[in-house]
């Protein structure tokens, strides 16, 4: 039997929610005040066997305030944890590398990721992320510049980057 826990905080963007296990790493996160969105994101390997709701998180509700408070290298050293297979976890772990307000096309993050040719593999693993934030799939943009999609939605990004740039 596994415990993962979860909370729920107000940002300046909505509710952001963050399930963790009982390390602390981060399994799933995003912009919901509702868990049940997070939790089908989680890896079966890593799916906890129960769900507890905390007040705080510890470090992860402390980097979670500091990055919506304009320190936007506060979740950097956070442990994230997410299983697939190689080339999206090689992928989510040269993401955390993209530095913040300095967002990469689909192209340029294929690259990063180690193979130039697969950008709809890279795109799938931006869409794949279980932990938003944490693991920045919203630095990344379409060639152009142009936002692109975001699993908690294009206003929501727009502001994040926005957020990173001003910092």
């Amino acid at each position: 039997m596994h415990t993962a826990f979860w909370s729920t905080l107000d940002t300046k963007i909505g509710p952001f929610t963050a399930v963790v296990a009982g390390d602390g790493a981060v399994l799933a996160s995003g912009w919901t005040g509702d868990v049940a969105e997070l939790t089908p994101l989680i890896s079966p390997s890593l799916a906890p066997t129960t769900l507890t709701e905390r007040r705080d998180l510890g470090p992860v509700t402390a980097a979670i305030r500091r990055y919506h408070g304009g320190d936007v290298d506060a979740v950097a050293d956070i442990e994230v944890r997410q299983r697939s297979g190689p080339f999206r976890e090689h992928a989510w772990e040269m993401l955390r590398k993209v530095p913040a307000g300095s967002p990469v096309s689909y192209a340029e993050y294929a690259t990063l990721s180690g193979n130039p040719s697969a950008v709809r593999a890279a795109a799938t693993a931006c869409a794949r992320n279980a932990a938003a934030l944490f693991v920045p799939c919203h630095r990344v943009v379409r060639t152009g510049g142009a936002i692109g999609n975001f699993r908690w939605g294009v206003n929501a990004k727009r502001w994040l980057l926005h957020h990173e740039e001003s910092a």
